[in-house]
């Protein structure tokens, strides 16, 4: 019979019976405390790292392409002062949606330009989730000002040009990829500089 050891820090319940683990034994980590339940069918053992969040490490394992972004994503990059009521999170336009317990927002970005500024967000335990650069958060937010309004994507964009190192022509670039968003932005550049 496995023990809470064998299995990997975060499981999913199928993996768990393929390692040998009954139900039975699964029921009682849990209730000895070994286990904990992150979602219907994924487990993670308690004796790991203890500051993860639950709610992102379970989108990473139901949508292994799920990208932060827009607010959620500019809030981790420290370009906002809004906490969003749910996690904004991208994913292919072809993908469908995934029941996740977690609040999640979805949004269906085109496939052609998904990985324009994504990368890996480590989540801790060796766990991680894909998130958006914070120029392309903040090209998206110009992008879809109609449904995110237009004062977070200048309050993100003043945020990011106080930072040392930002470069208006990196962001630009990006922009381009996106042409919509390349005249607002602009136009929001010269304001600010």
């Amino acid at each position: 019979m496995a023990s809470a050891e064998s299995l990997p820090e975060t499981f999913r319940y199928t993996e768990a019976r393929r390692l040998g683990l009954s139900d039975r034994a699964l029921r009682r980590l849990l209730a000895e405390g070994a286990v904990e339940r992150v979602s219907r069918g994924l487990y993670r053992r308690t004796d790991g790292e203890q500051d993860v969040d639950l709610g992102l490490l379970e989108v990473a394992h139901r949508v292994p392409d799920a990208t932060l972004c827009l607010v959620s994503a500019l809030s981790r990059h420290g370009l906002t002062d809004q906490i969003p009521a749910s996690v904004d999170v991208a994913i292919p336009r072809d993908r469908r949606v995934p029941r996740i317990e977690s609040p999640v927002t979805w949004h269906h970005f085109a496939r052609e330009t998904f990985c324009v500024g994504r990368r890996s967000e480590p989540l801790g335990a060796g766990e991680e989730i894909g998130i958006y650069s914070a120029e392309r958060c903040i090209v998206d937010m110009f992008r879809l000002r109609h449904r995110e309004g237009a004062e977070p994507a200048v309050e993100a964009l003043r945020a990011w040009l106080g930072r040392k190192g930002s470069k208006p022509a990196e962001l630009m670039a990006v922009a381009h990829e996106f042409p919509p968003s390349v005249t607002p932005l602009r136009n929001a550049l010269e304001i600010l500089l």
